[in-house]
Formats: C-alpha cells, sequence, structure tokens
C-alpha cells in the first residue's frame, strides 16, 4: 500500500483520475445502439494515448492469462472484465465499461454502467442503487474510518432494495499500481478492517446484480457473469482520502 503523500505524488493522482474521467466523457458520447464494444475500445485506447497516457487493463497480467483490450465491457449478465468483441450493441442492452489508465507512474481507475433505451422501472432501480451506493460509501472515506464502514454502507443499501452485492470481487487500493493493499470489498461490518487515513487512494466498486450475488467465470479466463442469468451493474470511481474528506479524482465536476 502505497499513501499518496507528497505534494508531487497528489499532483499525479489528480491529473490521470482528470484524464481518465476526459476519456470516458468521449467514450460514453459514442455508447448507442449500433456501436460494437471494440469500437468502444479502440476509441478508449486512442483517446488515452493522445493524453500521453498508457492503458492500463491492456496486457495486464494475471497467472498466464493476459488481457488483450484496454476496455472491461460487460453487457447484461456479464459482471466484470467483459472482452469487448464485434457485436453491436441493441436498445435494451445494459453495458458496464470500465476503464483504467497510468500517466506519469500513476494510476486511475473508473466505471459506469448504462442502458440503452428506456429501462424497465427495476432495471433503472438497479442503476440508482449501485451508484447511489458508491457516493454513499465515497462519503465515509475518511480518516478513521475503516475498510468494513465502506462496504458495510454499499452491502445495506444495495441489499434492502433486493439486490445481490457481489462477494468475489472487490475494490482496491490504487496509486503507483493498478492494484494495491488494501482489498476494499462491498460488503461488510461496520468498524472493522482495516483503518483509513489521510493519503490513501482507493477505488471503490460496487458489482450489484438483480438476482443472485453468485458468478461464474467463462472460459475465456476473464469474461464474470451472474450464475442466475441476472442483469448485473457496475460504477467506480478513484477517490484520494485528505485532510478535508474524500476527493473522487475520475470526475470532470
Amino acid at each position: 500500500m502505497n499513501l499518496v503523500k507528497s505534494p508531487a505524488a497528489v499532483r499525479k493522482m489528480r491529473t490521470s483520475g482528470r484524464l481518465l474521467a476526459e476519456v470516458i466523457h468521449e467514450v460514453r458520447q459514442a455508447v448507442e445502439a449500433g456501436v460494437t464494444t471494440a469500437e468502444l475500445d479502440a476509441l478508449t485506447e486512442s483517446e488515452t494515448r493522445k493524453r500521453g497516457a498508457v492503458p492500463a487493463f491492456k496486457g495486464y497480467q494475471v497467472g498466464r492469462d493476459v488481457f488483450p483490450a484496454s476496455l472491461c465491457a460487460s453487457k447484461n449478465d456479464q459482471v466484470v472484465h467483459g472482452i469487448p468483441d464485434d457485436e453491436a450493441l441493441s436498445e435494451g442492452d445494459l453495458i458496464s465499461l470500465d476503464f483504467g489508465l497510468s500517466f506519469d507512474g500513476y494510476y486511475a481507475d473508473s466505471a459506469f454502467s448504462v442502458y440503452l433505451g428506456k429501462p424497465p422501472p427495476r432495471v433503472q432501480e438497479l442503476l440508482d442503487v449501485t451508484e447511489a451506493a458508491l457516493y454513499t460509501a465515497v462519503s465515509c472515506a475518511k480518516s478513521g474510518a475503516r475498510v468494513g464502514d465502506l462496504g458495510n454502507r454499499i452491502q445495506t443499501k444495495c441489499e434492502a432494495a433486493g439486490f445481490g452485492v457481489v462477494r468475489n470481487f472487490v475494490g482496491h487500493g490504487i496509486g503507483e499500481r493498478l492494484h494495491e493493499e488494501p482489498a476494499v470489498p462491498n460488503f461488510g461490518k461496520r468498524g472493522t478492517g482495516l483503518s483509513l487515513r489521510s493519503g490513501m487512494c482507493l477505488a471503490i466498486e460496487p458489482m450489484v446484480t438483480m438476482g443472485s450475488a453468485r458468478t461464474i467465470t467463462l472460459g475465456d479466463r476473464w469474461t464474470v457473469v451472474t450464475r442466475d442469468g441476472s442483469l448485473a451493474a457496475h460504477f467506480e470511481h478513484t477517490v484520494l482520502l485528505t485532510d478535508d474528506g474524500p476527493e473522487i479524482l475520475t470526475t470532470l465536476d
């Protein structure tokens, strides 16, 4: 776990987050029926490199498995790590897009989900509750809080609405590496886990389903889907803990 303490390191993290937010803004405008996730991936890589940054996911290696794209594109029952392909998106698809980049030695990570067309009420609720759970967790990411406090906020909000909270994939620390300690689960008990402090940088990312929280990984060894075939949503921000409270780095606001 690297604490982002020096003014130079904080500036670099803020720059990385801002650049990623710019990339996301450009890609989000391109999400529509008829576009393929391979096209969105190409746009993500182009916009990332145009800013002098490097895609964080392309070439990311776990054991012998190497992720082949700059963007994780997870459709409908896919929770995370979907590999972009040449199948066009259609009205009625729920697509989750996960982005990462590095710039000047520091990483940023963010994700959002969107439904193409007018979502049924329950699907809209899934999107709204998952995103709200993210911001609820961010609000308590302060020095003196514990990792379990964040997870409990997410779990409580999502399960109260009848949704499933994925257990086997979690958020993480981030900084000079894409994935650092601590793990940031989307479930937990208040007052438990690592104590948070100023200088930590966390990627907080609730992954929530309309049904069971159980998942399986497909034969490509990357794509994670819900075991019961229910829809899934994923929202994420990179958050810096400061003496004045949490600061979301991956936003243009």
